[in-house]
């Protein structure tokens, strides 16, 4: 089936760690997909225990959710956090026994695979019908439907940021206040910052071994200068692109600077990418935006002051982010699928997205919820949400395999444009180009 790529609507959260690049053995497909009947508006709430996988690395956004529902219905959800390495393998051995759980969540860059797969239980009319439809972030939508059969709903967002040090920039002699407007000037305010040769402290931090992280934190700049980074049709990597060249470029020279790239950029594998900052060992980086909460309450206890803005493109003004985060739906072998939808429907309400997401600080679906529901909030998290406007999310059917999986030749791609031979970058970007259309 031939892959397909959105540029997703404004407001659709990280793109998870490596996902295996098996396909879903056993699996059949979208024509043969189970279709939600005689559901009503908002589901059925009779005391019936549902099941949930979730990504591990969720678990927090996935508690509250739980916890809120489950507080105020007769059902009841019983929550199994997924190690996010495991999901794909779990799924599809699941798959081939008819033994997946009520409700399956998933990384929405993986989730049009699974959608084709037959995964998941159509729910189109069931959404079509939601009276709030127009206020919901629609990328996780995008992402679940096949022809006209929508499988999915947004569960969890997740946004890039800039992130900086206020400390360090201090130190440095830099403006606590300003972070980089430009490729060009995080670039000259990470070596700044490089500059102060303080033991341990480095001027950005890489996820050299994450594809996941590195798409999370360098497409935003790609996207932002007016440039992709996939085709329209989502089977050929454009990283040969001229801004595509400067950002890999902008990495590349940090690498050779004293101080410029943390210990252990090389080889991060996902697991501590975000680590080295929150210890206060880095000046300025892209970030993920559903960690911001969790960097600012450290403030309290003697953690770094950090700014936040928008990853900037090439000329000021200019910016952009990775949407990522889960998208959620009910599973072909659901025998709870009105219960489950249920559970859907009141996710979806504006109230539960109040309460769920924005009073803890994370980022809602719900487009009201994210105009209104975080004034109270400090206004690095206001900053944060506002980036949606200009967010982005490459979807193909192969991406997982081209960009995230472990040994994905975008991995390549990226050792050898920041620490390996750069004059590989016109072969690696078509290796990347061979598993996309595949």
């Amino acid at each position: 089936m031939k892959s397909r790529s959105w540029t997703f609507r404004a407001l659709s959260g990280f793109v998870a760690t490596m996902l295996l690049a098996a396909p879903l053995a056993g699996c059949g497909s979208s024509n043969d997909a189970t279709v939600a009947k005689d559901i009503p508006a908002g589901g059925t709430d009779d005391g019936t225990e549902l099941s949930l996988w979730v990504r591990a690395d969720k678990e927090r956004q996935a508690t509250n959710a739980v916890e809120a529902y489950n507080a105020s219905h007769k059902n009841q959800i019983k929550l199994e956090l997924v190690p996010s390495e495991d999901m794909e393998g779990k799924v599809g051995s699941s798959s081939q026994t008819d033994s997946l759980p009520d409700l399956l969540s998933g990384d929405v860059v993986r989730i049009p695979y699974w959608a084709e797969e037959g995964i998941f239980t159509d729910i189109t009319g069931q959404i079509n019908d939601l009276d709030n439809l127009s206020d919901l972030t629609q990328g996780h939508i995008d992402a679940g439907t096949v022809g006209e059969a929508k499988y999915t709903l947004p569960f969890f967002n997740d946004i890039s940021v800039m992130v900086w040090n206020k400390d360090l920039y201090q130190e440095a002699g830099l403006d606590p206040e300003k972070g980089p407007s430009t490729i060009e000037e995080f670039g000259e305010q990470a070596k700044a910052v490089a500059a102060l040769n303080k033991e341990g402290v480095a001027s950005t931090y890489v996820a050299g071994q994450c594809g996941g992280a590195a798409v999370f934190m360098t497409f935003p700049m790609i996207w932002a200068s007016g440039e992709e980074v996939i085709s329209e049709g989502g089977d050929t990597s454009l990283l040969d692109g001229t801004v595509s060249r400067k950002v890999f470029s902008m990495y590349r020279d940090l690498a050779s600077t004293a101080n410029g790239i943390g210990a252990g950029s090389k080889e991060e594998n996902c697991s501590t990418w975000t680590t080295p900052f929150a210890n206060g060992k880095i000046g300025v980086m892209p970030y993920a935006g559903a960690s911001v909460a969790t960097l600012i309450e450290a403030e309290q206890s003697g953690g770094p002051h950090i700014g936040v803005a928008p990853i900037p493109g090439i000329k000021e003004g200019e910016s952009s982010t990775f949407l990522g985060g889960d998208a959620i739906g009910i599973s072909k072998d659901s025998k709870n699928a009105a219960q489950a939808w249920n559970f859907l429907s009141w996710l979806m309400s504006e109230d539960a997205q109040q309460t769920v997401f924005a009073d803890h600080g994370d980022t809602a679906a719900n487009l009201k919820v994210l105009k209104n529901g975080y004034k109270s909030m400090d206004e690095r998290i206001q900053i944060a949400n506002s980036v949606l406007d200009n967010g982005r999310t490459p979807v193909s059917k192969n991406f997982n395999e081209a960009f995230n999986a472990a040994g994905s030749p975008f991995q390549i791609f990226l050792q050898d444009q920041v620490w390996g031979e750069a004059s590989k970058l016109k072969a690696d970007n078509q290796s990347i180009s061979d598993v996309l259309a595949q």
